[in-house]
């Protein structure tokens, strides 16, 4: 690695809320060589109403505490939205409790969606996103606490008239909130289908937010939204190149090579490729060698 790009490694494969995959996900995980694991924690049924529930707690810290990996992240709520004006203390409760959990299971990422919402009558984008950067603000006071950086990950329109931030502007946004624990995470998939569904420069938005950049959601696609959203099999979405995929690299069209060798992150950056063994495990080793190879090319 660099002092860049600090560790590489794959999210884990979800389970159903019982604990009985999440060791064997992070074999998985660990037999590829990969030194960096993102947990998506979120699936783990281990926060209730905000609180952590000890036992399951404990269970996990038994389970993570048996591989060597250099570097953890965990993946919040999918559902995680400081927009969410109607949930926005639930909200908090459970960022709380996930950074606690960074904190007990030695993660120093928690990774956190951008905010999306509907506009109310005489609401604009300016009223959320100010809601969205005064509650970073104090929760990046709990993670400092922690030791732990808040990684505010773009994501891309999902319902007509939604509100929600470009990559550019969750850059925008973390560099409002000014504070050393929310970095911004580039989900370069994320950032191709929003970039293509608002007729933005993909490129352009890439290197507005690389400078204020902690973390990397890395899995190829073809950019393409959700025009249709209903198929038998993930394999057909794959097939048609439409949606947000979660490809092995270079099963899309992304650039990955050229993307790297002209941006460069914040010290000490995580690449997570989000592209699990459920479904392509026998791609994951080569992925790793093709994700290496991209660290290199940072800074030349």
């Amino acid at each position: 690695m660099n002092e860049i790009i600090s560790a590489i490694g794959f999210c884990n494969r979800t389970g159903h809320g019982d604990l009985s995959v999440l060791d064997a996900s992070l074999r998985e995980i660990a037999d590829t060589g990969a030194d960096a694991c993102e947990i998506g924690i979120y699936a783990e049924e281990i926060v209730s109403g905000g609180r952590i529930i000890e036992d399951r707690t404990r269970r996990v810290e038994e389970i993570v505490r048996a591989y060597g990996f250099k570097k953890l992240s965990l993946h919040g709520q999918i559902s995680s939205n400081f927009m969410d004006r109607q949930h926005l203390a639930l909200q908090k409760k459970v960022v709380r409790a996930m950074l606690e959990l960074c904190n007990r299971l030695g993660a120093g990422i928690l990774v956190h969606h951008s905010g999306a919402a509907q506009l109310a009558e005489g609401e604009n984008g300016a009223d959320l996103d100010l809601m969205e950067r005064e509650a970073l603000s104090e929760m990046a006071d709990v993670a400092k606490g922690y030791g732990v950086r808040i990684a505010l990950e773009n994501i891309f329109t999902t319902e007509s008239g939604q509100y929600r931030q470009t990559p550019s502007q969750v850059a925008e946004t973390v560099r409002a909130v000014g504070h050393d624990n929310v970095v911004a995470l580039i989900d370069f998939s994320h950032a191709y289908i929003e970039s293509t569904f608002k007729q933005l420069d993909f490129r352009e938005e890439l290197r507005a937010m690389a400078p204020v950049t902690g973390h990397l959601h890395v899995h190829d696609s073809f950019g393409l939204p959700y025009t249709m959203d209903k198929f038998f099999h993930p394999a057909e979405a794959t097939a048609l190149g439409i949606g947000d995929l979660h490809l092995p690299l270079g099963w899309g069209d992304i650039a990955w090579d050229e993307i790297f060798a002209e941006l460069t992150f914040l010290p000490d950056t995580m690449l997570i490729m989000e592209i699990d063994s459920h479904r392509f495990k026998d791609q994951q080793p080569g992925c790793l060698s093709r994700a290496r190879n991209l660290a290199t090319l940072i800074g030349r």
